[in-house]
Formats: C-alpha cells, structure tokens, sequence
C-alpha cells in the first residue's frame, strides 16, 4: 500500500471498518460515510472483479455492470499487478468462484 495512503486517519477509518459485525452494521456506517454514488462505484468495482475471475468478457460486463471498459480495464490492472487484495476476499467469501453469470 502507498505510504501516502497509510495515515493514522486511514488506520481509524479500517479499525472502525473492522468493528462492524455484520451486513446491515455495514449498511448503517456506509451509508453515513459513502454517498449512494461512492458505494455505488465501490460495488461495481467488486463485480467487475468477481466477472473477471469468472472470465467474463469485458463487452458482457461492461453490459450486466454498466462499467465504463476505462474501469474494467484498471479493474483488471489491479487483479493482475495489483496487492492481490481481491483474490485474498474472493479466497475467504468464496466470490469469484462462480461460473460466468
């Protein structure tokens, strides 16, 4: 992770992320954090993921997500050179196993 990205603000806000219990405690603080857009996009980004692990052409997801191919395309940049972050949540949720929607 960037050094620019790991503050002691960023540290409370995945703390505060990490005391949530359960989906509708997530709905509740991510809703008072996000605008609907910013989850929104959040949310795509992860479908996108989850397609592109189940090897979804980018022109079937671009139409089942709405996605721009600009952000298919970073998406797939991430999972490719990326932290491996998605993978390690696609791994521990089973998401991303699925076979092509």
């Amino acid at each position: 992770m960037s050094k620019k990205l790991r503050t002691e603000a960023v540290d409370h806000l995945f703390e505060a992320i990490l005391s949530l219990e359960n989906k509708e405690e997530c709905y509740t603080f991510f809703e008072d954090v996000c605008t609907v857009n910013e989850l929104l996009s959040l949310s795509q980004r992860f479908e996108v993921a989850r397609m592109l692990r189940a090897q979804n052409t980018y022109l079937d997801i671009a139409e089942k997500t709405g996605a721009s191919t600009a952000t298919i395309s970073r998406v797939n940049r991430s999972l490719n050179y990326g932290n491996d972050g998605y993978d390690m949540v696609f791994a521990r949720t089973g998401v991303g196993k699925e076979e092509k929607p």
